[in-house]
């Protein structure tokens, strides 16, 4: 049976609401259950680190007998004296949810569960999931904290930005899945487009890579001259990740196709969004991508960059209201 890395409990919220997020470790999970417990007035920090076993782990969030032994020492504690709120994402975090709630938590799941959301106070899915229930908030892309603040905050700590010379491009790169291709070959008419746009207008060139940015194109990146006015960021090796920072203060942002998180947080900014070959997405990523286009947050990266006007798309604050106003109106049917 596979052994937790770690049974500690996680340190209480304090005082206010009570609310933890839920963590199965994926990165892409843990940024939006986070930033949903914050929003719901959970403290940072305030994390349930799940290590899931087997057999368990492979039919989350199904329950089987024994579930509460699914996560380690630690959950089973939760079990015995839960938050108020929990905010789970992804399936493991689901299974971890759905049981914190059956011992008195109320409990939050984002993303299709894909069993019945009853099982949860509120199921929060992304709208290209085509999910439908009484208790269901649809999104337009993926939930993250980058707001006013935020971006404030991240001006502050990457103020030499400001120095470089605008217009400031900022590329945000992930990699090939299963809803679209992109490799080396795309990078590189990627690339080749955005340097075309700068020999006429000059600027700065900010460009940052994902986990999943394939080999073969962070060994293009390094290939490519990065000049005075720019930086480019492959890694640790490359010192702390300046993303925050290129949100912050990017005039325009170019991002890959691939990701849904990658590109919601783009689209947070006060900047024109610029995606490549958007229309080459398939299934639910295309539907993403194509309400961004229908909406006009979003447009097709072509030879001009053009400038156009955006309104900040900012789902957290919205889905946490919508979170709050249902529960106060369960408690208060409750009464």
């Amino acid at each position: 049976m596979e052994q937790a890395a770690s049974d500690a409990m996680p340190a209480s919220p304090g005082s206010g609401v009570q609310a933890w997020a839920v963590s199965d470790d994926r990165a892409g999970n843990l940024r939006q259950a986070q930033a949903l417990a914050q929003a719901l007035g959970g403290e940072a920090g305030a994390t349930l680190q799940l290590h899931p076993r087997w057999p368990w782990r492979a039919f989350a969030p199904r329950c089987l007998p024994g579930s509460r032994h699914a996560f380690g020492i630690g959950f089973h504690a939760a079990l015995a004296s839960p938050p108020a709120l929990v905010v789970g994402c992804g399936r493991q975090a689901a299974l971890a949810t759905r049981l914190l709630r059956s011992h008195g938590a109320r409990a939050v799941q984002i993303l299709d569960p894909r069993i019945d959301p009853a099982h949860w106070d509120v199921v929060v899915a992304p709208q290209h999931d085509r999910l439908r229930g009484s208790n269901v908030l649809s999104t337009l892309g993926s939930l993250h904290p980058v707001d006013d603040a935020w971006l404030a905050q991240a001006r502050v700590a990457f103020a030499a930005f400001a120095a470089l010379p605008r217009p400031r491009t900022v590329v945000l790169l992930g990699g090939s899945s299963r809803h679209v291709r992109f490799d080396r070959t795309d990078f590189e008419a990627l690339a080749d487009t955005v340097d075309a746009v700068r020999a006429r207008e000059g600027g700065s060139l900010l460009l940052t890579v994902s986990r999943r940015t394939p080999a073969d194109v962070l060994a293009a990146v390094r290939a490519r001259p990065v000049d005075a006015a720019g930086m480019s960021w492959l890694g640790a090796q490359d010192g702390p990740n300046p993303y925050p920072g290129l949100l912050a203060w990017a005039d325009r942002i170019v991002c890959s196709p691939d990701s849904v998180n990658m590109i919601s947080e783009a689209c947070a900014t006060q900047a024109p969004v610029h995606v490549f070959e958007p229309a080459r997405a398939h299934g639910r990523l295309a539907s993403f991508l194509q309400a961004l286009l229908a909406s006009g947050r979003i447009r097709a990266l072509d030879g001009m960059l053009a400038p156009f006007d955006v309104q900040p798309l900012r789902e957290t604050a919205r889905i946490a209201a919508e979170v709050r106003a249902r529960l106060d109106s369960d408690d208060a049917r409750r009464a």
